[in-house]
C-alpha cells in the first residue's frame, strides 16, 4: 500500500515542484516504486522529466473528467522505478468544469485508491493555491510536506494553509498529517537564511525535516533539459541534498 504524500505551498517560487521530482527520482534510486502526480496546470513537473506536452494523450485533466481510467493516465519514465500521471494546461479549467460533480473533492482519492497498491510512494505535485485541485491532494493524501525558501518572507501565508489542512482533516480526511517542514533555497554565505531557519525551528521545532535544501546553479538548470538532478548533475551538492531527504523520509515512514 503506498503512502501517498502532497508537496504543497500556496506561495510559487518555494522549490515545490523541484522537490516533487526530485524527491521521486531519489526514492526510485533508492529503489522504492514511486508514482508522481502532477495536479499543477503549468505542468512543469511533467517537462522536467522530459515528457512533451503533445505526447501525452491521457493524464489528469482526462483524469478529473472521468475520460480514461487511472491506470490509463499512468506513463513511464526514463527513470527505473518512476511513473508520472501528467499535466496539461487545460486543467487551469477544471475547478469551473466540474463544478457540478458531485462529491468532487474525492475525485483524485477514488483514482488513487485503484492503483496505490503497485507503488511504495505517490507524489502530488499540487499547483500554487488553495482551490479545488488542492483540497483533492490534500484529501486524498497521507501526509503534506510544505516546502519553505530561506529567503524573504518565507512564512507568508504558511498560516493560511495550515488553516486549511486542519480544515481537511475534519471535513475530508482526519488521517492527514503534516510529514514535516522542508527548507528549501538555503545559502549559507546569507544572514537572511540563518535567521529563516532560526526562526522555523523556533516555531515548528520537531516538524522540521532535519535535511535542508541548499540553493545550486545546476538544479535551476535541470528541468529545461528535462531532466532531474541525480541526471543532470549527480554529484552536486542539491542531488545529495534530495537523497538525503529520501533516506530520512523512508527511515520516518
Amino acid at each position: 500500500m503506498a503512502k501517498v504524500i502532497a508537496i504543497s505551498n500556496q506561495k510559487s517560487g518555494v522549490g515545490k515542484t523541484t522537490t516533487a521530482v526530485n524527491l521521486s527520482s531519489c526514492l526510485a534510486v533508492l529503489e522504492k516504486k514511486v508514482l508522481l502526480i502532477d495536479l499543477d496546470p503549468q505542468a512543469n513537473a511533467t517537462s522536467s522529466l522530459g515528457i512533451e506536452n503533445d505526447s501525452i494523450e491521457n493524464g489528469i485533466y482526462q483524469l478529473f473528467e472521468k475520460l480514461c481510467s487511472t491506470s490509463d493516465c499512468i506513463i513511464e519514465t526514463k527513470i527505473v522505478n518512476l511513473d508520472i500521471i501528467p499535466s496539461h494546461i487545460d486543467l487551469v479549467g477544471i475547478e469551473i468544469e466540474s463544478i457540478d460533480l458531485i462529491d468532487r473533492e474525492n475525485i483524485l482519492m477514488n483514482a488513487i485508491d485503484k492503483i496505490e497498491k503497485e507503488y511504495d510512494y505517490i507524489i502530488i505535485d499540487c499547483p500554487p493555491s488553495l482551490g479545488l485541485l488542492t483540497i483533492n491532494a490534500l484529501t486524498a493524501s497521507n501526509s503534506v510536506i510544505i516546502p519553505i525558501q530561506c529567503e524573504s518572507f518565507a512564512l507568508e501565508g504558511l498560516g493560511k494553509l495550515l488553516n486549511t489542512i486542519k480544515s481537511i482533516q475534519k471535513i475530508h480526511n482526519k488521517n492527514l498529517s503534516i510529514e514535516g517542514l522542508l527548507l528549501t533555497m538555503y545559502d549559507s554565505r546569507l544572514n537572511l537564511s540563518n535567521q529563516v531557519i532560526k526562526e522555523v525551528k523556533l516555531h515548528f521545532n520537531e516538524m522540521v525535516f532535519k535535511t535542508i535544501i541548499h540553493r545550486n546553479v545546476k538544479l535551476g538548470e535541470a528541468p529545461s533539459y528535462g531532466e532531474s538532478i541525480l541526471d543532470y548533475d549527480v554529484s552536486s551538492t542539491r542531488s545529495n541534498n534530495y537523497l538525503n531527504l529520501a533516506r530520512e523520509l523512508i527511515l520516518n515512514s
